[in-house]
């Protein structure tokens, strides 16, 4: 049975952050001891293309092509990280996942934010963004350029969302029971809601990663077991320091 790692909503920024610090030490260690890590959406904060020369853009790159020749290393695009492309994964090593994506033993796994339909608005924009046509203009601009257009969209997003209530920023119910019958599974691991939990309605199971804020959050698969677990970012990361949620 295969063993995997699952992370989401990081969202990366500074490469002396504790959140950067306790990822890489998690990839480094976690690389050795699970077949698959994947990293279902929002890994960074903001990417502008895979010629961003960030620094956080060069270490990123580092850590994974580290783990990658370790494990199998799978990205999925989130609301923040859409513009990872093939030269990355060439970089890295690391496989780009579709999303949704539903695993040979049949986990669906997504990033989440498709189903958070009730936030009109938020659609339409992920429509935009997603769109070849936009994302070929946006990458045909000089990097200076796309740096400038991403904080003004940072800036954006987090003016419209501090005026939204906390509901709207949820999955549906309804559209997540429909992707469970159209899908044909009964498990479900997605994040970019920042509401890490497990519900369980008629069969089917759900979890939800965290986001990297107050704590590390994961989820380990070891053989059809499943565990979401929490861990400080306050000092290194190690498997036997977890502080495990109830």
């Amino acid at each position: 049975m295969t063993t995997r790692l699952f992370l989401s909503d990081l969202h990366l920024e500074e490469t002396q952050s504790p959140v950067f610090l306790r990822f890489k030490e998690l990839m480094l260690r976690e690389c050795k001891n699970v077949d698959e890590i994947h990293l279902l959406g929002d890994l960074v904060e903001m990417w502008i293309g895979d010629d961003d020369d960030a620094d956080i853009a060069r270490a990123l790159t580092q850590v994974l092509s580290h783990a990658c020749q370790h494990c199998s290393v799978f990205i999925m695009h989130g609301n923040r990280d859409f513009l990872f492309g093939e030269n990355f994964a060439t970089q890295t090593g690391v496989k780009i996942n579709s999303d949704p994506f539903r695993t040979e033993d049949g986990l669906l796994l997504t990033h989440g934010d498709a189903y958070c339909t009730d936030d009109t608005a938020y659609q339409q924009m992920r429509t935009m963004f997603r769109s070849e046509a936009w994302q070929a203009d946006v990458l045909g601009k000089t990097l200076p350029q796309r740096k400038a257009l991403g904080q003004m969209l940072r800036a954006q997003s987090k003016a419209e969302n501090s005026n939204k209530t906390g509901n709207i920023m949820d999955v549906n119910p309804a559209v997540i029971h429909a992707q469970f019958q159209k899908q044909n599974v009964t498990t479900m691991i997605h994040g970019h809601t920042h509401r890490p939990g497990i519900h369980q309605s008629g069969g089917t199971l759900r979890y939800v990663l965290g986001a990297w804020e107050h704590c590390g959050w994961a989820i380990r698969q070891d053989s059809d077991h499943l565990e979401l677990f929490c861990f400080s970012l306050a000092r290194p990361y190690a498997s036997t320091l977890r502080d495990r949620q109830p």
